[in-house]
This record gives structure tokens, sequence and C-alpha cells, in this order.
């Protein structure tokens, strides 16, 4: 089952390696992992996106409520939450191709953010299933270079993660 996890940490150095240390340790592979700053300077947000099944990813929510550093930890993946992955690729684009790209482009909300002679780097955000549509839309025009953000998510409407365990 695959888990999105949301984990408020003291924005302090050492805290990515302990926590990622941590799941890699009991066997979870990160499929996603994404860190930055939150509204308050002194706490970062970890958007983690890993599988398992409910029972051994309680152990996993528990493990990581005994680390000093995590303020707080829940399992967003039953709630109604917004989900975003950022990419950048670059793409083969000659003289001829680039009309067709840039329509595929704007299909899809992205952005052309670079033109080379002979490429285009392409700037695109969405769920993670528009974002793997679009590589393989890409693919066949030759992808020279991508870079993704991993995902981050937050819980739709009012409710907050408090700053409690």
């Amino acid at each position: 089952m695959r888990h999105v996890l949301s984990a408020l940490v003291q924005n302090q150095p050492g805290v990515l390696s302990h926590i990622s240390g941590m799941l890699a340790s009991r066997g979870f592979n990160i499929d996603s992992l994404a860190v930055g700053e939150t509204e308050d300077p002194n706490l970062s947000r970890m958007t983690f996106v890993v599988r398992g099944d409910d029972a051994v990813l309680e152990q996993v929510r528990k493990q990581l409520d005994k680390i000093i550093t995590v303020v707080k930890v829940q399992d967003i993946s039953s709630e109604d939450y917004v989900e975003r992955d950022l990419m950048l690729i670059k793409v083969k684009a000659a003289a001829a191709q680039r009309v067709e790209i840039t329509l595929l482009v704007e299909m899809f909300r992205g952005r052309i953010v670079d033109i080379g002679l002979e490429s285009m780097m392409i700037e695109m955000s969405g769920r993670e299933d528009k974002i793997e549509a679009f590589i393989d839309l890409m693919r066949p025009y030759g992808i020279l270079e991508l870079a993704r953000s991993g995902r981050i998510a937050l819980v739709r409407g009012t409710r907050i993660a408090g700053a409690s365990k």
C-alpha cells in the first residue's frame, strides 16, 4: 500500500539523514522524499512516499515519534490532500519539433524555461500521473536530462499540523 507521510521536524543539520536512515534500516524504500522550510523558519516539512502495510507503517510512525527532532508525523494517505511534484526535463528539440513540443507543454500546463540550439527545458508541476504521462510523451523526442523534486503534500481545509507530537 502507498503511504504519504508528512513530518514536521526541527530545522537542524542531520535531521534528514537521521530520519531517512531510520526508514532504510527498517527496510522501507522511499519512493519520494521532499524537504523544505515551513512558514516557521525553525521547522521543516518532510514529505515521504513509502510502500508497506498498515501494521509495519504504524511501527515506523512510532519510531519517528521517538526522534527528538521530529515534532509531528501524520500519515495523510487516508485524508483529503493535495499532492504535487515538480519536474525539469530537457529534451532534444530540433527546429522542426519545437512547435509540437510547445503544444504538448501548453496542453499539460507546463512552461518552457530554456531553449538551446537543439534542446528545450520544460518545467512541469502536478500530480505524479500527469508528470509520468508527460515523460512518456517526451521519450520519442529524446530525453537528455530529467530532475524531479519528489512529492509534496498538504491536507485540504483549515486543519493544520500541530506543533506538538
